[in-house]
């Protein structure tokens, strides 16, 4: 006897399993070949497509929460949160309504997604990786261990984000009233890279090809095809020509897979 609470007016697809203990909410819609584990959560309208796996213990669609005092979370109505096809969702996993998943994306155990965030094909969310609301992650990005990103972030396709590397959108650090007028997270442009332990300020753009070292503090932008390194952070050298973006041969892979 399975135990899993499912409405009667969700859609599943073809050879789709599910776990005991789970609760799929009205008017879900799951495709052909999905394995869910088990005590998951799926709120009501979510889409899920075909061969898409989410492990025990994760929720998708929740509703975001907001204190009396949060600065960016706003009462809205959000549309169902959309999973393409053959993507992977680890185990305790949170993903926010209003989110849109791209096909062929892993987002690794424990990690969230907030309301408001778009994520491209290809993209890797690496274990604990938060990912806050109003952001947008391009297609082939890697987001490693424990990845922050704050609300109002762009990160456009290939970027790579190394473990612990943080970013934040509030230069005034919680205090006075003009703060609000400034909100602004992080951009980082195609093939743009930020090394372990980074620190990424408010406001600054990570430029095409651009790379922030190890432990840096970038207080500035980091112009296309540039190293920056230290505390804070400044021009070290040119990104080596063997390791830019137009040299890794990807290309070809893209023509492949279309």
């Amino acid at each position: 006897m399975n135990s899993s609470i499912i409405d009667k007016s969700v859609r599943l697809g073809e050879g789709t399993k599910h776990g005991h203990f789970c609760h799929i909410a009205h008017d879900v819609e799951i495709g052909k070949g999905c394995l869910i584990g088990h005590n998951v959560i799926i709120h009501g309208g979510t889409r899920i497509g075909d061969n898409v796996r989410i492990d025990d213990g994760t929720v998708i669609g929740k509703f975001p929460m907001r204190a009396a005092n949060s600065a960016v979370t706003k009462d809205q109505e959000l549309p169902p949160s959309v999973i393409g096809s053959d993507c992977i969702i680890g185990t305790n996993v949170i993903i926010y309504r209003g989110v849109d998943i791209g096909h062929k994306v892993l987002i690794a155990d424990l990690s969230t997604v907030r309301e408001n965030v778009a994520i491209g094909d290809f993209t890797i969310v690496g274990r604990g990786v938060a990912i806050e609301n109003y952001c947008k992650i391009g297609r082939y990005c890697k987001l490693e261990t424990n990845v922050y990103i704050t609300a109002y972030s762009e990160l456009e396709d290939r970027v790579f984000v190394a473990p612990c590397a943080a970013t934040s959108n509030d230069n005034y650090v919680g205090r006075t009233e003009e703060r609000f007028k400034h909100f602004k997270g992080v951009t980082v442009k195609k093939g743009g890279r930020i090394g372990v332990n980074a620190t990424i300020l408010p406001g600054k753009t990570v430029g095409a090809d651009g790379l922030v070292a190890a432990g840096a503090v970038l207080t500035s932008d980091c112009p296309d095809k540039k190293i920056m390194a230290g505390m804070p952070a400044k021009p070290f050298r040119d990104v080596p020509e063997e390791q830019l973006l137009e040299n890794q041969g990807w290309d070809d892979q893209k023509k492949q897979e279309k």
